[in-house]
């Protein structure tokens, strides 16, 4: 048998070795209306999957396939985009109504279906009608196959979201409006962290000697985050989906659809908690007390008891995750 023949057989088991481990993941949202009340401010006819919000993450792996089936039941069409992924050869499964598809009508489902060939944090959202900024919304999240370049012990999702108590049309109809002022008392909105009211987000767990990767998506329609976790260095990892070189940073400002990865290394003795803080903002608001921007502090626990070290504040030596000082992993062409 000769060489080239045998090298053809030993391609041929990897590539059906690589296929066979790959899964498919089958994923079914009924997009509806859903009428809720997620930060206090009254109901507000929101649009969520399968009757709820917010909408659970998809996990999946480099070389799945993913099959998202969406029903709309909605009185207007629909579409799914998945932000950050390349669709190279797919396009046609990429979302956008009407660059890439038509929408969905509604009682009709469509199902979008490709291999994930690309490893990172992402989000799929709705793209028609600006249903994204109404809920329709949910973390991607796309893990390496075999061990990735960074390494951690353990990761955490951070969903960061605008929220307001109008829907988009109402907002836009009053934005529009020339005879309102602006920015229109909608403007400001409210935060969700892991999609429940900032103010009531739940706290994080770290124990000595651990890196932590926390993977944080703004799934905002406008407003941008500030977050930081004082009494921490975080190194930046992964932007938008592509690795970086490790860059120390105190924190990091996400526009929306933003994604960054950062490792947390926790202290070595458990004998303080801290706070972590992510802060809602936007420079097109003027800073109103209590509206803008919004401050929205969770909790760091490395003991249940012990005394929380209090945040200080920023000053010049403060260091802001910056682009240009972002290098990828991979620099190859």
């Amino acid at each position: 048998m000769s060489t080239i023949v045998i090298l053809h057989i030993i391609y041929l088991w990897l590539v059906c070795a690589y296929q066979t481990s790959a899964a498919r993941i089958c994923v079914y949202w009924d997009v509806g209306y859903v009428d809720i009340n997620r930060v206090g401010y009254g109901i507000v006819r929101g649009i969520g999957a399968n009757g709820a919000l917010p909408i659970p993450p998809v996990t999946m792996t480099v070389g799945d396939t993913l099959a998202l089936t969406v029903h709309n039941s909605l009185n207007v069409t629909t579409s799914i985009h998945a932000h950050g992924l390349f669709q190279k050869g797919t396009s046609f499964m990429d979302g956008p109504a009407p660059v890439t598809q038509c929408g969905i009508p509604p009682g009709d489902q469509f199902t979008y279906e490709y291999v994930v060939d690309q490893a990172g944090t992402f989000w799929l959202h709705g793209h028609d009608h600006h249903q994204n900024s109404d809920g329709l919304r949910a973390p991607l999240v796309i893990r390496d196959k075999g061990r990735p370049p960074v390494a951690y012990d353990e990761e955490m999702l951070f969903s960061l979201e605008d929220w307001y108590y109008q829907t988009f049309a109402e907002r836009a109809s009053i934005t529009l409006d020339p005879k309102q002022p602006f920015p229109p008392a909608h403007g400001y909105g409210f935060g969700l962290i892991n999609g429940i009211n900032g103010n009531l987000t739940k706290p994080i767990h770290f124990q000595p000697g651990r890196t932590y990767r926390l993977r944080l998506i703004n799934m905002s329609a406008t407003m941008w985050y500030q977050f930081t976790l004082p009494g921490h260095i975080m190194r930046v990892v992964e932007i938008d989906g592509e690795y970086t070189e490790p860059l120390e940073v105190d924190g990091v400002d996400i526009a929306p659809a933003q994604r960054y990865s950062v490792l947390v290394t926790a202290h070595s003795t458990n004998s303080f908690n801290y706070h972590f803080n992510a802060t809602m903002h936007a420079s097109f608001i003027p800073p109103t007390p209590g509206l803008s921007p919004r401050i929205f502090i969770g909790d760091i626990i490395y003991q249940q008891g012990a005394p929380f070290i209090q945040p200080g504040s920023y000053d010049d030596s403060f260091r802001w995750a910056n682009d240009i000082n972002l290098h990828a992993l991979d620099q190859e062409p």
